[in-house]
């Protein structure tokens, strides 16, 4: 193998581990939004003191 094919093979593994890298850290992003959005509806939708009393008129 010459050292231009050599060197053009090596680039485009560069590339494509660089392409790969920059894929799963936007990913990773979005998880990471995802899970904030779903911690914060969770905590918003949580009321302990509801149900707690019942008020009835006979």
């Amino acid at each position: 193998m010459d050292i231009a094919a050599l060197s053009m093979s090596l680039s485009q593994s560069n590339l494509m581990q660089n392409v790969s890298l920059s894929v799963l850290q936007m990913a990773k992003g979005s998880a990471e939004q995802q899970g904030q959005a779903m911690v914060e509806m969770m905590q918003r939708s949580v009321t302990p003191h509801l149900g707690g009393n019942l008020d009835l008129k006979v």
